[in-house]
C-alpha cells in the first residue's frame, strides 16, 4: 500500500510541475517573446489593411488622411521587417508606403533590396518602374517593364500604361 501512495505522490508532483511549465509557456507566448513569425504576419496584415484604406482615401482625393495611414502602415512594415529581413513582400510595402508619402530616395532603396531577394517580384518591379517614371527615368522604367513582360498580369499592364502616357 505504501508503494501505491509513493507512486501517487510522484505522479501528483509531476502533474503540478507539468501544469506550472505549461502556464509559464502560455505567459511567454502571450508576451510575444516566442519569435515564431506570428508577430511578423500580424504586423504585415495590419499594415496591408492600412494601405488598402489609404488607397481608398487617395481615390477620394483625401491625400492628407491617406498619407497618415501610409505612415502608420510603414511603421507596421518596419516592425515586421525587423523580425524578418528576407521577405520581399515586406520590402515592397516599405518602398510603396514611402513612395506614396514622397520619400522617393528611401523607397527606391527598399525596392532595390527587395529585388536582391526576388528579382522577379511583380509588385516591386511595377512600383519601382512607377518610381522611375515619377522621377523622369523612363529608360529604367522600361527595364522593369521588360522583367514583367510575359507575366500576363495587371502589374505589366499598369506600368505599360503609365510609361506610354509619359
Amino acid at each position: 500500500m505504501s508503494y501505491l501512495k509513493k507512486n501517487i505522490k510522484i505522479l501528483l508532483e509531476f502533474f503540478i510541475l507539468l501544469t506550472f511549465c505549461l502556464s509559464l509557456n502560455s505567459v511567454y507566448a502571450a508576451s510575444g517573446g516566442g519569435g515564431n513569425g506570428k508577430d511578423e504576419t500580424s504586423l504585415y496584415k495590419s499594415g496591408e489593411k492600412l494601405v488598402l484604406r489609404a488607397k481608398k482615401l487617395e481615390k477620394k482625393n483625401k491625400i492628407e488622411k491617406a498619407n497618415k495611414l501610409y505612415l502608420k502602415a510603414y511603421d507596421k512594415f518596419e516592425k515586421a521587417y525587423a523580425k524578418n529581413k528576407k521577405n520581399a513582400d515586406i520590402l515592397n510595402y516599405l518602398g510603396y508606403t514611402l513612395r506614396k508619402t514622397g520619400n522617393l530616395v528611401e523607397a527606391e532603396k527598399f525596392y532595390l533590396t527587395g529585388l536582391e531577394l526576388d528579382a522577379g517580384h511583380l509588385g516591386i518591379n511595377e512600383y519601382l518602374g512607377e518610381l522611375y517614371v515619377q522621377t523622369g527615368r523612363i529608360e529604367l522604367a522600361k527595364e522593369r517593364l521588360k522583367v514583367l513582360d510575359g507575366c500576363k498580369c495587371e502589374e505589366y499592364d499598369e506600368l505599360k500604361e503609365l510609361i506610354d502616357k509619359n
